[in-house]
């Protein structure tokens, strides 16, 4: 029985681990699609496309679309603030600030896990959250310049730490992960829609080349990388989960040094290098270790 958890909590890691670099692909990507195309309106395509694809599924395995509804819509709610947040951000900002900004989650995510959900965390995982913060600020550059789009993407960073932990409360409480799923990328789709009806934002594509991203976007960050998210949940901690997510900058700085033709910085790979050693240190039974080397003394 223990060889089968732990092959599951294996599993969910590594699922976890694909997720964030999905993610971290798409900082540059965004980057640049938002030169034809309005923000709001690429949240809403891109959700309202993986909800339409996530649906045929769902109802095809005989499942009531709108089962539990009202936890769809509080992470699909949580999730739309996150997005709109995010990319609006990202618009006014530059990438190294918005994922240095939206990597903050790794802290919100204990902090909040303790004060709203009176979770008790080991010394091994906070001393872990720290030193990807650390690592986090090394491999991003820290913040320079504050301006409304980092204001905008601390939003996006408090939010993703709530959703972490609202999606864990769900899928303990045996919600199913594809209903979820298909919930929340409704509720994201039609609230950026209405949002970008009500503004008259427009709602052109711009280039084929945007439609592309937009079809990538719903694939794979959206539709496989959110289910896999929730699956993974079942089997982790909300803390885990946020410190295997803090690998989303370094996918995305390993994309934007091979894919997005930047140069390589060596302090920004060792700030790569920390978050992953961080991630190894919070599995690690430390304070057991600790406990077996006073009691040896």
């Amino acid at each position: 029985m223990k060889l089968v958890t732990k092959k599951k909590t294996l599993l969910a890691d590594l699922g976890l681990l694909y997720a964030a670099a999905i993610w971290g692909s798409t900082f540059f990507i965004v980057k640049e699609s938002l030169k034809h195309i309005d923000p709001v309106m690429l949240v809403g395509y891109r959700f309202l496309l993986a909800a339409i694809i996530l649906g045929f599924i769902v109802y095809f395995q005989k499942k009531r679309l709108f089962n539990n509804w009202k936890h769809g819509f509080v992470l699909g709610f949580i999730l739309w603030l996150l997005y709109i947040s995010q990319t609006i951000g990202l618009k006014y900002t530059t990438a190294s600030n918005s994922g240095f900004i939206t990597g903050l989650f790794i802290l919100f995510v204990p902090i909040f896990s303790m004060m709203f959900f009176r979770t008790k965390l080991s010394i091994a995982k906070l001393f872990s959250v720290f030193l990807a913060l650390l690592g986090l600020w090394l491999l991003t550059g820290g913040l320079k310049e504050i301006n409304i789009g980092d204001m905008l993407t601390l939003i996006a960073a408090v939010t993703y730490a709530f959703h972490i932990l609202f999606a864990d409360k769900y899928i303990k409480k045996k919600s199913d992960p594809y209903v979820l799923s298909f919930q929340q990328f409704f509720f994201i789709g039609v609230l950026s829609i209405i949002t970008g009806i009500v503004f008259q934002l427009p709602t052109s594509f711009g280039t084929i080349n945007t439609l592309r991203v937009v079809l990538f976007l719903t694939l794979f960050p959206t539709v496989s990388a959110f289910v896999i998210q929730l699956i993974a949940q079942k089997y982790t901690t909300p803390v885990k989960v946020a410190l295997i997510f803090s690998m989303e900058p370094v996918f995305a700085a390993v994309f934007a040094w091979t894919l997005g033709n930047e140069v390589f910085i060596r302090n920004r790979a060792m700030g790569g290098l920390i978050i992953v050693i961080a991630m190894i240190l919070s599995e690690l039974p430390l304070e057991k270790l600790m406990k077996n080397a006073k009691q040896l003394s």
